[in-house]
C-alpha cells in the first residue's frame, strides 16, 4: 500500500518552531464526533506541541484555536458556526490563529459558508490533509495567507506523525480509513473516502510501542473494522503480511499476543461482514472484550433495505444467536436511528422487538437528522419531528427498563477490571470498566490506577455498578 512520505511535511514543524522560538504559545483544540476524530486530534496535538504550542483548556487564552469537526449530526454545524463566531473578537484583539479541520471540511456547502460568513478563518483542511497542518500553519504565519487545503480524492495512509495522547492507560489505534458501504443516511464515505487499510506491520509496531510505554488497553478503530484488508485482498493491492496478519480476525489474534496489553476493544464492525473467523477470534482471545458493538440502526427489514444496510431483521437476530452460542458470555451494544424517512409505526415496532429480544448492554439512540449530499436527505417521506421525538422517548423508556435487569446479573460476581482513575463525581473513589464496558466505582488506593484488579460487584445504580476489592 502506498504511503505518503511525510519527511517534507515534518520539515515545516522545524520552520514553525523557528518562528515561535522564545515565545510562550498556547493552543486550544475542540474535537467533535467519533473516536476516529479523537485519534486525529491526538495527532494534530502531537504536531502542534512539536511546534512550541502548549495545550490549554481555556479557548480565550489560546494563540491558536483548532476545531476538528464531525458532520454526522445536524447540530454539529450549528455548534461549529457558534464557536467560530465566539473566537472572532479574540482574533481581532490578539491575532489568534483559527484552524478548522475534519469531516465537515469535506462538504462544499460548509466551506463556502465559512468563506462567505467567516472570512477571518486562517486555515481550513480536510480529512485527507491533516498531516499538512505544519505547512499550512507556516504559510499562515510567515506569508499571512488564508489556507484552504482540501482534496476530494481518497487520502493515502499516513504513518509517522507525532502524537500527543489524552490518556496514559488507554489508547486508540486506527487500523483503516474510509468506508465503502454508502448507507443512505450517512455522509462518512463522502468525507472520509473509500476503505484503505494500514499495513499490519505498522499497526503491530504501534501497539508494541504503546505496550512498552505502559498502555494497558487498546481500542482498534475503523469505520468498518471487520472488513480490514478485504479491499486489498479483493483488488490484489500489495500489502506486507506481518505476524500472520491478513484479515481482521488474524489482527485480533496478533494484538492479543502482545505482552503488556491487558484489554483489546474494537469499533465499529458491520453486521453484514461478521465472519466466523472473527467470531472465533473474539471467543479464543482472552484479552479481547466480550462486548461487541453491533450497529442495528433499525429493526425493520423494510427500513434496513432503504438504508442500504444489506441485512434483514432476521439475519441480524440470527447473527446475535450464533454469536451467543459460540461465545456464551458475549453481550452487545448497538446504534439505533429513530425516524428514518418512510419509517411506519409497524417498522418502529420491529425495532422495539429487536431491543426486547437482544437485551443490549448499551444502546446509542439517535433521532434521524438529514445530511446534505446523502440519499436520505432527498427522500420525500420525511417523518415529522413530533413523531420522531415520541418514538425516541418510547425507545428510551424500553432501553432504560432493561438496564436494571442487565445490571442485576453482575451483583455478586468477580470482575477483573483495569483501574482507569478517580471517579468524575467523587475524588475519593476509583473508577474502572468491566470487560463489558460497565462503569464500576470502588474504594481503593490511587496507586492502583493503571493496574488490573479483581472487584466483587456489590450493588447496581442504573448507570454504574459499585464494587469492592477482593484479595
Amino acid at each position: 500500500m502506498k504511503k505518503i512520505n511525510i519527511d517534507e511535511e515534518l520539515k515545516y514543524i522545524e520552520k514553525v518552531n523557528e518562528i515561535n522560538k522564545g515565545k510562550t504559545l498556547k493552543y486550544y483544540i475542540l474535537t467533535m464526533g467519533c473516536q476516529l476524530n479523537e485519534n486525529d486530534s491526538e495527532k494534530l496535538s502531537g504536531m502542534l506541541e512539536k511546534m512550541n504550542y502548549k495545550k490549554t483548556l481555556n479557548m480565550e487564552e489560546a494563540d491558536l484555536v483548532l476545531f476538528n469537526t464531525c458532520c454526522v449530526r445536524e447540530n454539529a454545524e450549528e455548534k461549529l458556526f457558534g464557536k467560530v463566531g465566539e473566537v472572532k473578537k479574540q482574533k481581532e484583539n490578539k491575532g489568534t490563529i483559527i484552524a478548522i479541520g475534519g469531516c465537515m471540511m469535506q462538504e462544499e456547502h460548509i466551506v463556502n459558508k465559512l468563506k462567505q460568513s467567516y472570512p477571518y478563518v486562517d486555515i481550513i483542511f480536510g480529512t485527507h490533509t491533516l498531516h499538512k497542518l505544519p505547512q499550512d500553519l507556516y504559510k499562515a504565519l510567515e506569508e499571512n495567507k488564508k489556507i484552504r487545503d482540501i482534496i476530494d480524492i481518497d487520502g493515502e495512509i499516513i504513518e509517522g506523525l507525532p502524537i500527543s495522547r489524552n490518556d496514559n492507560i488507554k489508547a486508540s489505534v486506527t487500523i483503516m480509513n474510509g468506508c465503502n458501504n454508502f448507507c443512505s443516511y450517512c455522509i462518512v464515505p463522502y468525507v472520509r473516502g473509500r476503505e484503505r487499510s494500514r499495513n499490519p506491520k505498522d499497526i503491530i509496531e504501534e501497539v508494541c510501542s504503546l505496550a512498552k510505554e505502559g498502555y494497558k488497553e487498546i481500542t482498534l478503530l475503523g469505520q468498518n473494522v471487520n472488513s480490514y484488508l478485504r479491499v486489498e485482498r479483493e483488488k490484489k493491492i500489495e500489502f506486507e503480511e506481518y505476524e500472520g496478519v491478513n484479515s481482521f480476525a488474524t489482527l485480533l489474534r496478533a494484538v492479543n499476543k502482545i505482552e503488556g496489553i491487558e484489554k483489546v476493544r474494537f469499533v465499529s464492525p458491520h453486521p453484514k461482514d461478521f465472519t466466523d473467523d472473527v467470531i472465533e477470534a473474539i471467543r479464543d482471545c482472552e484479552k479481547v472484550s466480550k462486548i461487541v458493538h453491533l450497529p442495528l440502526q433499525s429493526g425493520s427489514t423494510n427500513v434496513l433495505k432503504v438504508m442500504n444496510r444489506k441485512y434483514t431483521k432476521e439475519q441480524y437476530l440470527n447473527l446475535v444467536e450464533k454469536m451467543k452460542k459460540m461465545i456464551p458470555n458475549i453481550v452487545f451494544s448497538t446504534d439505533i436511528i429513530v425516524g428514518f424517512p418512510g419509517e411506519t409505526e409497524e417498522d418502529f415496532e420491529d425495532t422495539l422487538d429487536v431491543v426486547k429480544k437482544v437485551h443490549f448492554e448499551q444502546v446509542f439512540m439517535f433521532i434521524y437528522s438529514r445530511r446534505v449530499g446523502t440519499p436520505g436527505d432527498r427522500m420525500e417521506n420525511q417523518i415529522p419531528e413530533e413523531i420522531k421525538h415520541k418514538r425516541f422517548d418510547r425507545l428510551k423508556a424500553l432501553v432504560e427498563s432493561q438496564i436494571k435487569e442487565n445490571n442485576d446479573k453482575y451483583i455478586g460476581t468477580i470482575q477483573r477490571v483495569l483501574v482507569e482513575g478517580t471517579s468524575k463525581t467523587n475524588e475519593e473513589m476509583l473508577t474502572a470498566r468491566t470487560d463489558t464496558n460497565k462503569v464500576v466505582v470502588f474504594e481503593g488506593s490511587k496507586e492502583l490506577i493503571g493496574n488490573m484488579v479483581n472487584l466483587k460487584i456489590i450493588s447496581e445504580h442504573m448507570w454504574y455498578l459499585k464494587g469492592e476489592l477482593t484479595h
